[in-house]
């Protein structure tokens, strides 16, 4: 009996692959990475001044990327507080001082278990951060 399923949650940035947002599996769900991209394809707390310099904003990608996990458990009437584990991935571990500023304004030592690691990079230049999560959503919490 195959008890998954996947879901695409419409008003989020389309994958840049062929995955779900999210997999449902049992009392389980699983979010895919997930960026600061918002579903006009730009992304949070990116800025071009009119020199064309760039400036990446760690704490606002941050919170971009919460609250697009948020809005994705949401959808199907989970939230924050059933994440059990999330998986941070930034380019660059300068950025972890303002990272874990704004992770620590969601989750405390009672949240989630976490690993946050160093990557060469992610799948846009602009992207300092990419967030998976796993969260427990049993049948008596729906």
């Amino acid at each position: 009996m195959n008890t998954s399923s996947s879901k695409l949650v419409p008003d989020k940035a389309k994958p840049r692959g062929k995955y779900p947002h999210l997999k449902i599996a049992g009392d389980f769900l699983f979010v895919s990475g997930t960026s600061s991209r918002r579903p006009d394809n730009s992304f949070e707390g990116v800025t071009v001044d009119e020199m064309g310099t760039t400036q990446l904003d760690i704490k606002k990608q941050t919170k971009a990327v919460i609250e697009n996990i948020r809005a994705i458990l949401q959808s199907v009437g989970a939230d924050l507080n059933h994440i059990v584990d999330i998986t941070v991935f930034l380019v660059n571990m300068n950025d972890f001082g303002g990272y874990n500023e704004v992770y620590g304004e969601y989750f405390d030592y009672d949240g989630p278990a976490r690993t946050t690691v160093a990557v060469h990079q992610l799948p846009h230049p602009h992207l300092l951060i990419e967030i998976k999560a796993t969260a427990y959503f049993p049948p008596s919490k729906k």
